[in-house]
């Protein structure tokens, strides 16, 4: 088992790789040139820039599982069907039971927005959420499927 980070944008970098650590399972960052990261404890992987550029990289890595960070549907949705676990940065799982509905509330927004409409924005990341996170991905390193 391995934890794979899409590293892109995610708060939960330092937790993740804090509990990686702590439970002695190997960390993978990886991201895209304009977020280029190095971190003590974690092997980091920079891809060139464009779309879903990191999620093929990241996706080509994953074994059954092994663990996904990522905010993104898409890329979760692709890691289950890998057998992989992946977690949002909300301490989330996704599963086969969920990753529908999301997929479909993505889609919905998408066509909201290109109507011209809006919708908000995630409000700032507080202390609790990065407890819960670290949390849930700590029972997700010792649950078995």
């Amino acid at each position: 088992m391995k934890i794979l980070v899409d590293a892109d944008g995610c708060p939960v970098v330092d937790i993740t790789i804090s509990t990686a650590k702590a439970n002695q399972i190997p960390c993978l960052l990886i991201c895209d040139t304009a977020h280029e990261m190095i971190r003590e404890g974690a092997e980091t992987i920079v891809v060139s820039k464009g779309a879903d550029a990191v999620d093929f990289v990241l996706v080509n890595r994953i074994q059954a599982k092994d663990i996904v960070v990522t905010q993104d549907y898409g890329l979760a949705a692709m890691a289950l069907a890998k057998g992989g676990r992946p977690i949002d940065q909300n301490g989330r799982w996704y599963t086969d039971a969920n990753i529908d509905q999301l997929l479909f509330s993505r889609h919905f927004a998408q066509k909201v927005r290109q109507a011209g409409g809006r919708l908000k924005g995630p409000k700032k990341r507080s202390a609790e959420q990065n407890e819960a996170f670290q949390s849930s991905l700590t029972k997700l390193i010792s649950h078995e499927d």
